[in-house]
């Protein structure tokens, strides 16, 4: 009788499981991640490459400054408030409802001033709206 000695079995590492606890740990953390948003977006305003429009003289220019302020055809504004800015342009368009409001913002203007110079213009009964662009040379 011939007895032969049987060698050990190495020992093996199951990856099986181990595979399965790393696959719920990512998908625990995909679905807990919260994503960072965007606070202030890089906007490029529009250029216009048409030629430049020929002033007309029933034209209502408002400007707004960088830091709220208003000027009707270049003429200072009396405060921030819609109900004054309505009166100025009932004034400069001389009550014509066919009068052309052009509005030129200037790029570091809050949004809320652009929307009051619209409120503003729907209360004087000024419908023909319009915004100023610069051009690709410069502005205008």
């Amino acid at each position: 009788m011939k007895f032969s000695r049987r060698r050990p079995e190495e020992p093996e590492i199951n990856l099986i499981p181990f595979i399965d606890v790393l696959l719920v740990i990512l998908i625990f953390l995909m679905l807990s991640t919260t994503y960072s948003r965007f606070t202030e977006l890089q906007i490029t305003l529009p250029a216009a490459d048409a030629e430049k429009m020929r002033e007309r003289t029933g034209d209502v220019i408002v400007s707004v400054a960088s830091d709220g302020r208003y000027a009707v055809n270049r003429k200072p504004v009396d405060g921030r408030s819609v109900e004054q800015l309505t009166a100025e342009l009932q004034a400069a368009s001389g009550g014509r409802p066919d009068a052309m409001v052009i509005i030129s913002a200037d790029a570091m203007s809050a949004h809320q001033s652009v929307v009051n110079v619209l409120d503003a213009a729907r209360r004087a009964g000024l419908a023909h709206i319009t915004f100023a662009a610069q051009t690709s040379g410069g502005a205008r």
